[in-house]
């Protein structure tokens, strides 16, 4: 799906439904005269490794030329400083009630205005790995911020000769332009102490103002793809998807949806000891089509945290880039990373493609099941949904823990149980959107939900060995639901180590309270943009109805 990057004079005007006030503003300024076009992710390398602050480590890249960096590439470790992580209180999306758009228009101009002595850098991008799928992308960033850059264009598919005959051939959608994402990173302003990022999702194109960390940038171009893979029947899904290739030609495939820490890439690149031959997707961004349920990869490589990662680790001979993380100088006189947060939070890396050895960008067997990744402590370790509404109810209520990816405000307990819907808190278009397409793959693809909570059960945490097991299980067609107290559609899997006491008052009552919190969620949502059909709320007062039977 090529997006539109060139216009005929006769379709530059007001009624083109591509051009808006803050596109006009941020797309203007790539063509300014301190504007640097970068072409190639060399290029991109040379600066990042060259830019003031840059730690050039002793470690190599792993077969560096097979993802277009010249041999003796190292692996480039830059620090950000206090911050992080994402700052979600610093988002603004234009087209909700409460945001003044002509208002960030002029806060943008005037940020434009102020980079016009600085050296802009310009790098493209395409989003999308198949020509079902794929839309370009345009980052501008100042002089200084060179490992943004170099990032962006490792994250995202940078151009090949390959790509750019594949997007040749995509098809062009006629009502959707080029993204464009404008970063100041070094932007100030008393009134926005956390930054901003502006996003004008309509139109494909965002501001990110006053932030360094590189996340905001990722998931910035991510929000903005979504949005259009929303708008032309695909599910836009944050999460893992892989293929289990059993057997007689039989094949099972999952996805698995939750924040970050929630275990997706854990799940996603779980190799069970080779017990199965397993075909992977991607750890974190791809699009289910509600035509025909195959799904496309929207990155090449993989921004992971280095927490659980020691400096031996086998994952981090695929290391590309390192942020966040500290260095020191090993035996041999060498410059190493210090990974396992021991200098800060959520330490971060791209590893490249090369990492999952077992790795495709489109999937075309429609996906067999989806996961609502949680950690709601009212929640037995796996359970079955049976029922489409509920289904599609529970993935939007899907109740989590924040985790160290996120830069909270000072107000906010990272402790406290959210709700995240769809493990997306980067969808910027209505939340019946998202409802609508997974209720259908669920009701008329017949696709399957499990709730994998892998956080704790009531006090006892639930550990990793005993989601993957449970996995293998449902995954060979082993695992033995059984009914759920009183419920009608939802089955749980026993599990010795987690008995559930649906006799317990105490039990019976933190239950409820979870189940109050989801219908309290979508209680607040009606009249707004993000109110969900009745039936939403139906299927819960149901499912309320149903425990006081016990």
């Amino acid at each position: 799906m090529a997006t539109i990057s060139k216009f005929s004079r006769d379709k530059i005007n007001k009624d083109n439904p591509i051009f808006s006030q803050i596109r006009s503003t941020i797309e203007t300024t790539f063509y300014g005269n301190n504007v640097i076009k970068i072409n190639s992710l060399k290029e991109a390398y040379k600066l990042a490794k060259n830019s003031p602050g840059t730690i050039v480590t002793d470690m190599p890249v792993y077969k560096p030329e097979e993802i277009g960096l010249d041999e003796n590439a190292k692996i480039l470790l830059f620090n950000d400083g206090g911050v992080t992580g994402r700052t979600a209180a610093a988002r603004r999306i234009v087209g909700e009630p409460s945001i003044d758009s002509s208002k960030y228009a002029e806060i943008i101009r005037e940020s434009v205005y102020n980079t016009r002595y600085r050296k802009m850098y310009h790098a493209e991008s395409f989003i999308g790995l198949d020509k079902n799928f794929m839309v370009r992308a345009h980052l501008l960033i100042p002089e200084g911020f060179e490992n943004i850059l170099y990032n962006w264009l490792l994250n995202f598919q940078y151009m090949t000769e390959g790509y750019v005959n594949m997007y040749k051939e995509s098809i062009k959608l006629e009502n959707e332009g080029d993204i464009y994402i404008l970063s100041v990173p070094d932007w100030k302003d008393e009134k926005n102490p956390l930054g901003l990022s502006i996003f004008d999702p309509v139109h494909n194109c965002a501001c990110i103002l006053g932030m360094k960390y590189f996340g905001e940038h990722k998931k910035g171009t991510l929000t903005l793809a979504w949005g259009i893979a929303n708008r032309n029947g695909y599910a836009s899904c944050h999460g893992g998807l892989k293929r289990y290739n059993l057997n007689n030609n039989n094949k099972y495939t999952i996805g698995v949806f939750g924040l970050s820490g929630s275990g997706k890439s854990t799940i996603t690149h779980e190799k069970h000891n080779g017990k199965y031959d397993i075909t992977i997707l991607h750890d974190d961004a791809y699009i289910i089509s509600t035509e025909n349920g195959s799904s496309i990869a929207l990155e090449p490589s993989y921004f992971d945290k280095t927490q659980d990662y020691p400096l031996n680790s086998e994952a981090n001979k695929y290391l590309i880039t390192v942020q966040n993380c500290g260095a020191t100088i090993d035996e041999d006189g060498k410059c190493v990373i210090v990974t396992e947060d021991i200098r800060n939070g959520n330490g971060r890396a791209i590893k490249s493609k090369l990492w999952a050895d077992i790795r495709v960008d489109k999937i075309e067997e429609p996906v067999d099941a989806i996961v609502w990744l949680m950690k709601d402590p009212s929640l037995p370790p796996v359970l079955k949904i049976n029922d489409p509404i509920l289904a599609a109810v529970m993935g939007a209520t899907l109740a989590t823990k924040r985790s160290s990816a996120e830069r909270l405000a000072n107000n906010v307990d990272k402790d406290a149980l959210v709700i995240e819907c769809y493990a997306n808190p980067f969808r910027t278009y209505p939340l019946v959107d998202d409802y609508n397409k997974f209720k259908e793959l669920f009701q008329k693809r017949n696709v399957d939900c499990y709730i994998f909570n892998t956080g704790f059960f009531l006090d006892k945490k639930v550990p990793k060995e005993v989601t993957l097991n449970s996995l293998e299980l449902i995954v060979e067609g082993k695992a033995k639901f059984k009914p759920w107290g009183s419920f009608s559609n939802i089955e749980l899997l026993k599990i010795d180590d987690f008995p559930v006491n649906m006799e317990d008052l105490n039990y019976i009552n933190e239950l409820q309270n979870s189940i109050n919190y989801r219908i309290q969620f979508l209680e607040s949502t009606k009249g707004g943009r993000n109110e969900l059909p009745e039936e939403a709320l139906d299927v819960l007062y149901k499912m309320k109805e149903e425990l006081k039977g016990e």
